[in-house]
């Protein structure tokens, strides 16, 4: 039974400027199948080798596999179609697979616009892939997938999805293969040092409304810390990992468990081989204020903060929980603890304006992170904030659903002076950083880390991959009406995945419903809720969530 797992070659020139990231999904999918005995399994990164149609059809054509599976986020879902297109062709009688974040819970999308599709996972996938592989590998294929819980496929007309498979619940069983992975291309450019993404907790318990993790993954579930801390041991040791960043969406919520991670990496000495970084909240550094030395000296060098917006008003919008002055002060708090801060700001809402990316600037200048970043507003297809803005949305060319292609429209900018406006944001921010701040402030490490931060800026401005500004044809503000993003106004929203939308928001309705009759001493029956086309345990949507909780 040969599997090749495929990462899709899609760039878009935002996260990827600091470095080839290692495609995690690979390495876990692949532990858990072969801890279940199926070892031939075969890898091809697509996006870090840049590999055109012709070069992945002659290597699936060379291993004739007898299973493809890709994944996809939003905007590279139609690279990853492209991908079961090629493997069509190549390897006629393989089983075409697709997971992911987009295709979890945009299935009825996907299946409808791509007939190379043959099943789709959905959700978590170390457990479901080792079912549909068995059941492949048994001949029970396609006779009893009905029985295989978390997919979804075409039978018929029809888009059938089955109940949703129970979360992984002991994560500490799933050992990764970080094996499959070419190390020596996966490289952190600020560091010049080889770099992985280990998973130590999945879920968030936030329900930000322009966020997903909290959807996908259902539960939140840690990592023991000591196994944790074994795996990024053997990434460093047997693949020479000099940075690290925690894939988790929040690792610092458990702060019992994210202490014990700490105080074990210190109790190895491994802070003086291997640096890390992570994602968190403005109100877990506020809470930690005491624990920074302790992060810092576990070899915490990068915090990425979601600041998210200098007005109090967007920040009320994303439900972020957090006000401006709390911003400006966990930022301060992570300069003093000599751990690198980044300030992420998102741009490009309906009531942006020219004075409101001022203000951004302003306040990112003001509050003195040592990085920032202005993230276009994108509204992931599969959030409550996606449907509550209807009509607004006017693009469905999912491909620019990237952060760094204005998919919203302002009500009083064009979309190519919204770019340019973030752009002039970057060049007054980095210029003066790069002139006044890096070269000057700190030294050692402290220097050298910023220095090649700028660097990887400064690669990606030369060679116009930043923000995809070569393609766009942004050239400066003279050029700022003549930008063409080249959206495919073809795209739209499948019937299939409009009625299910509607179909859930009705079940939402007849929720609250309930709801309310019970709380004055009624109850009204309704039938269960079924959120993703399939059974009782099927992944909650967001207005089903409101109203159950």
């Amino acid at each position: 039974m040969r599997i090749v797992l495929v990462h899709p070659n899609y760039h878009s020139g935002g996260a990827e400027i600091a470095g080839n990231w290692p495609p995690a999904w690979v390495a876990y999918l692949a532990g858990s199948l072969k801890a279940h005995g199926y070892d031939d399994v075969h890898f091809l990164d697509a996006m870090t080798n840049h590999l055109s149609d012709d070069d992945l059809r002659a290597r699936l054509t060379e291993l004739q596999p007898d299973i493809v599976g890709t994944t996809a986020i939003t905007p590279s879902i139609y690279t990853a179609e492209r991908v079961l297109e090629i493997a069509r062709d190549a390897a006629p009688d393989a089983l075409r697979i697709i997971g992911g974040v987009h295709a979890t819970f945009m299935y009825k999308q996907v299946l409808s616009e791509s007939d190379a599709v043959d099943v789709v996972v959905r959700g978590e996938g170390e457990e479901i892939i080792v079912d549909l592989v068995r059941a492949v590998s048994e001949g029970r294929w396609p006779a009893d997938r009905h029985a295989i819980k978390g997919i979804a496929f075409r039978e018929g007309e029809k888009i059938l999805a089955t109940p949703a498979a129970p979360t992984v619940k002991n994560f500490d069983d799933v050992v990764p293969d970080w094996s499959l992975l070419e190390w020596e291309k996966y490289i952190y450019v600020p560091l010049g040092v080889r770099v992985a993404i280990p998973n130590m907790a999945r879920g968030c318990p936030f329900t930000c409304s322009f966020c997903s993790q909290w959807k996908f993954w259902r539960d939140y579930r840690v990592r023991d810390p000591i196994k944790v801390v074994d795996e990024i041991e053997t990434l460093v040791n047997e693949h020479d990992v000099g940075f690290f960043i925690l894939a988790d969406e929040e690792p610092t919520i458990h702060r019992k468990k994210f202490i014990q991670f700490c105080e074990e990496l210190i109790r190895r000495d491994l802070p003086d081989r291997v640096k890390w970084g992570i994602n968190t909240r403005v109100t877990d550094i506020l809470r930690d204020e005491k624990l920074l030395p302790l992060y810092r000296k576990a070899g915490l060098v990068h915090v990425s903060l979601g600041t998210e917006a200098a007005t109090q008003l967007k920040l009320d919008q994303f439900n972020k929980e957090t006000r401006v002055d709390d911003n400006r002060r966990a930022i301060k708090l992570l300069r003093d603890a000599d751990i690198f801060v980044e300030a992420q700001f998102i741009v490009g809402l309906d009531n942006e304006t020219p004075e409101t990316l001022e203000e951004t600037y302003r306040m990112a200048w003001d509050w003195q992170p040592d990085l920032a970043n202005w993230a276009m507003y994108t509204p992931w297809p599969f959030t409550p904030l996606f449907q509550e803005l209807g009509d607004k949305v006017e693009v469905f060319d999912f491909s620019k659903y990237n952060f760094v292609t204005p998919i919203m429209k302002p009500e009083a900018m064009e979309r190519g002076e919204l770019l340019d406006g973030v752009m002039k944001n970057y060049r007054r921010f980095y210029m003066q950083k790069a002139l006044f701040h890096y070269p000057w402030r700190g030294s050692g490490f402290r220097r050298r880390y910023l220095l090649g931060c700028l660097k990887a800026f400064l690669k990606a401005g030369f060679q116009r991959t930043f923000y995809d500004l070569g393609k766009v044809g942004y050239w400066g503000p003279q050029t700022k009406d003549k930008v063409d993003f080249h959206f495919d106004k073809s795209k739209r929203i499948a019937k299939a995945q409009l009625d299910d939308w509607e179909s859930a928001a009705d079940r939402a309705a007849r929720l609250r419903a309930q709801k309310a009759a019970e709380a004055d001493g009624y109850r009204i029956p309704v039938e269960a809720v079924k959120a993703c086309g399939g059974g009782d345990q099927q992944l909650e949507d967001a207005d089903s969530r409101e109203a159950v909780h």
